[in-house]
């Protein structure tokens, strides 16, 4: 018996240093904006995964990650998927941030037989090529305009909308939808004002936008060009009754800083700090402790799809062909609430993600819809702080 007993607190002591088990390592890609003007949001994808690799070690899976840097540009997010899949030998890829790169990689990981896990391009084309090796964990465009329209309309009578967007694959995508939904719903188009992402002065197309005096702004853009847009709204004095931003640019901390211009902005989002998703609000606390600022819905989307990714590379012992079965007929419950790929619509492999609606008030985002989720009543109409 004393022999017994010695032997069992000698597996647990070996247990306990670590020695007696080794990690299932798996290696894998992921694709990110790191340099170039779209670096802001990356980082928060970069931040993200960071988190994963700590929570997945903690798990026993050791991942071996090889970055790639695609610099918001599809060529290079290409090329960067091409090396991990014939020269690293990654079993999956998560990845890249902007549509126009996933949209690019997309029909290289089907070329390739390599999983790939989209975690936040929104593009709905993305998803709806039938490809077998693509998942998507986000929402695609067009639950970006439905969601924060549901909300705006159920506040008021606005009748009228302008556009005014990035000419980008997000943006175009993304107002196609828009402009689908609000004419559902009996919203006539006032504007459609689409510019070159960059550029620094709106003002004369603001200035056009304020004459047809619109109830609604929709944008859709990301980081500086929001805060320009908005800067320069108040500048000439645009006032409508409500600023719709679909998510990117106008869900970050830098955009929330920008205090005398983003009080009572609206904006859809694939994730907030305060709904109930299991490990949600541990999440904010561990990256707000990290990186000393606020996590925006790349963060948690990315370090989801990561620790998705692992997990389940991990269990089909790196084989990309069991990676891939395994995504098509898993299920997952974490910090982006419940997650399954499946097909519906014109969608393949797409997770049915339910998007949030959050205002800025007095300096923080508030999520205001759905009412399930709501910390805080929305505030319509609109004035400026």
């Amino acid at each position: 018996m004393k022999m017994r007993m010695g032997a069992l607190a000698t597996l647990f002591l070996l247990i306990c240093s670590g020695s007696a088990f080794s990690a299932t390592k798996v290696k894998l890609g992921f694709v990110n904006t790191i340099t170039g003007a779209e670096a802001p949001i990356g980082e928060n994808l970069t931040n993200g995964v960071t988190l994963a690799l700590e929570d997945l070690k903690k798990k026993g899976i050791d991942v071996d990650l090889v970055k790639e840097d695609d610099t918001g540009k599809p060529e290079k997010a290409m090329s960067a998927f091409e090396k991990l899949a014939t020269r690293d030998g990654v079993a999956g890829v998560v990845g890249p941030y902007t549509s126009a790169c996933a949209n690019a990689v997309a029909s290289r990981a089907d070329q390739y037989k390599v999983p790939l896990l989209v975690p936040v391009a929104a593009k709905e084309e993305i998803t709806q090529k039938g490809y077998k090796y693509v998942y998507r964990l986000n929402a695609p465009a067009d639950v970006y305009s439905s969601v924060i329209m549901d909300t705006i309309l159920g506040l008021g009578k606005p009748k009228t909308i302008a556009y005014i967007y990035a000419n980008t694959d997000f943006g175009i995508s993304t107002v196609k939808t828009a402009k689908e939904y609000a004419a559902k719903r009996g919203l006539k188009e006032v504007a459609d004002e689409k510019y070159q992402k960059g550029a620094p002065d709106f003002r004369s197309t603001l200035t056009k936008i304020k004459a047809l005096a619109p109830d609604l702004v929709f944008m859709v853009s990301y980081e500086v060009d929001a805060i320009t847009l908005m800067r320069q709204s108040r500048e000439i004095g645009l006032t409508p009754k409500a600023f719709l931003g679909a998510g990117a640019g106008f869900t970050t901390s830098q955009f929330l800083a920008q205090k005398e211009v983003s009080n009572h902005v609206f904006s859809s989002t694939q994730w907030t700090d305060d709904v109930n998703w299991p490990g949600a609000k541990d999440f904010y606390k561990r990256y707000v402790a990290k990186f000393k600022k606020e996590p925006s819905y790349h963060a948690a989307c990315a370090y989801e799809a990561m620790r998705i990714m692992a997990e389940t590379a991990a269990a089909s012992g790196s084989d990309r062909e069991k990676t891939r079965a395994a995504l098509r007929k898993g299920a997952w419950k974490g910090i982006m609430g419940d997650v399954k790929f499946i097909d519906y619509g014109k969608f393949t492999n797409q997770n049915r993600h339910e998007m949030l609606v959050q205002q800025i008030q007095d300096g923080k985002y508030e999520t205001v819809s759905p009412a399930k989720y709501a910390t805080k009543k929305p505030i319509y109409p609109f004035k400026w702080k």
